[in-house]
Protein backbone atom coordinates (compact mmCIF):
# COMPACT_ATOMS: atom_id res chain seq x y z
CA UNK A 1 0.00 0.00 0.00
CA UNK A 2 1.55 3.82 -1.07
CA UNK A 3 2.66 5.15 2.54
CA UNK A 4 0.62 8.37 1.61
CA UNK A 5 -2.44 6.77 2.00
CA UNK A 6 -1.00 5.47 5.47
CA UNK A 7 -0.54 8.63 6.89
CA UNK A 8 -3.72 10.10 5.24
CA UNK A 9 -5.56 6.96 6.87
CA UNK A 10 -3.56 8.05 10.17
CA UNK A 11 -4.44 11.93 10.34
CA UNK A 12 -7.81 11.23 9.16
CA UNK A 13 -8.18 8.72 12.40
CA UNK A 14 -6.12 11.28 14.76
CA UNK A 15 -8.94 13.84 13.84
CA UNK A 16 -11.89 11.69 14.24
CA UNK A 17 -10.11 10.27 17.54
CA UNK A 18 -9.94 13.75 19.15
CA UNK A 19 -13.63 15.04 18.23
CA UNK A 20 -15.09 11.43 19.47
CA UNK A 21 -13.08 11.86 22.73
CA UNK A 22 -13.74 15.89 23.15
CA UNK A 23 -17.16 14.99 23.42
CA UNK A 24 -17.59 12.57 26.44
CA UNK A 25 -19.08 13.18 29.47
CA UNK A 26 -16.35 13.10 32.63
CA UNK A 27 -19.05 10.72 33.85
CA UNK A 28 -18.44 8.03 31.83
CA UNK A 29 -14.33 8.73 31.74
CA UNK A 30 -13.58 5.70 34.13
CA UNK A 31 -15.25 2.76 31.41
CA UNK A 32 -13.88 4.42 28.61
CA UNK A 33 -10.29 4.43 30.15
CA UNK A 34 -10.79 1.01 31.11
CA UNK A 35 -11.88 0.04 27.48
CA UNK A 36 -8.96 1.91 25.61
CA UNK A 37 -6.16 0.64 28.30
CA UNK A 38 -7.91 -3.37 27.09
CA UNK A 39 -7.55 -2.44 23.64
CA UNK A 40 -4.18 -0.75 24.08
CA UNK A 41 -3.14 -4.18 25.43
CA UNK A 42 -4.67 -5.95 22.69
CA UNK A 43 -2.54 -3.51 20.20
CA UNK A 44 0.68 -4.41 22.37
CA UNK A 45 0.37 -7.30 21.81
CA UNK A 46 -0.35 -7.09 18.25
CA UNK A 47 3.40 -4.95 17.84
CA UNK A 48 5.17 -7.21 19.95
CA UNK A 49 4.33 -10.23 17.13
CA UNK A 50 5.16 -8.05 14.42
CA UNK A 51 8.34 -6.72 15.89
CA UNK A 52 9.02 -10.16 16.63
CA UNK A 53 8.25 -11.76 13.19
CA UNK A 54 9.92 -9.24 12.11
CA UNK A 55 12.96 -9.56 13.87
CA UNK A 56 13.05 -13.44 13.18
CA UNK A 57 12.51 -12.53 9.23
CA UNK A 58 15.61 -10.78 9.10
CA UNK A 59 18.06 -12.98 10.00
CA UNK A 60 17.58 -12.39 13.79
CA UNK A 61 19.24 -8.67 13.29
CA UNK A 62 18.27 -5.29 14.53
CA UNK A 63 17.03 -3.13 11.90
CA UNK A 64 16.07 0.34 12.57
CA UNK A 65 12.51 -0.58 12.55
CA UNK A 66 12.90 -3.40 14.93
CA UNK A 67 14.88 -1.10 17.34
CA UNK A 68 11.93 1.27 17.35
CA UNK A 69 9.12 -1.13 17.51
CA UNK A 70 10.94 -2.47 20.60
CA UNK A 71 10.70 1.28 21.66
CA UNK A 72 7.35 1.94 21.16
CA UNK A 73 6.47 -1.55 22.78
CA UNK A 74 8.60 -0.42 25.92
CA UNK A 75 6.38 2.75 25.87
CA UNK A 76 3.33 1.29 25.20
CA UNK A 77 3.84 -0.95 28.03
CA UNK A 78 4.63 1.66 30.36
CA UNK A 79 0.97 3.46 29.46
CA UNK A 80 -1.19 -0.07 29.78
CA UNK A 81 0.24 -0.36 33.11
CA UNK A 82 0.17 2.92 34.22
CA UNK A 83 -3.71 3.24 32.70
CA UNK A 84 -4.75 0.08 34.72
CA UNK A 85 -3.04 1.36 37.85
CA UNK A 86 -4.95 4.66 37.43
CA UNK A 87 -8.29 3.14 36.83
CA UNK A 88 -7.42 0.59 39.59
CA UNK A 89 -7.16 3.41 42.01
CA UNK A 90 -10.37 5.62 40.61
CA UNK A 91 -12.77 2.79 40.93
CA UNK A 92 -11.23 2.13 44.90
CA UNK A 93 -12.98 5.68 45.28
CA UNK A 94 -16.32 4.19 45.07
CA UNK A 95 -16.02 1.57 47.20
CA UNK A 96 -17.58 2.26 50.94
CA UNK A 97 -15.00 3.82 53.05
CA UNK A 98 -15.56 0.82 56.19
CA UNK A 99 -15.12 -1.80 53.44
CA UNK A 100 -11.50 -3.20 52.85
CA UNK A 101 -10.98 -4.42 49.33
CA UNK A 102 -8.83 -7.82 48.79
CA UNK A 103 -5.57 -6.89 46.03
Amino acid sequence: MNPVYLVLIFLLSSVAGYFIIKNVPSLLHTPLMTGMNALSGVCLLGAVISVGYAYLAEGAAFTPGVVFGGIAIFLATVNVVAGFGVTHRMLKMFNPKGKRTEK
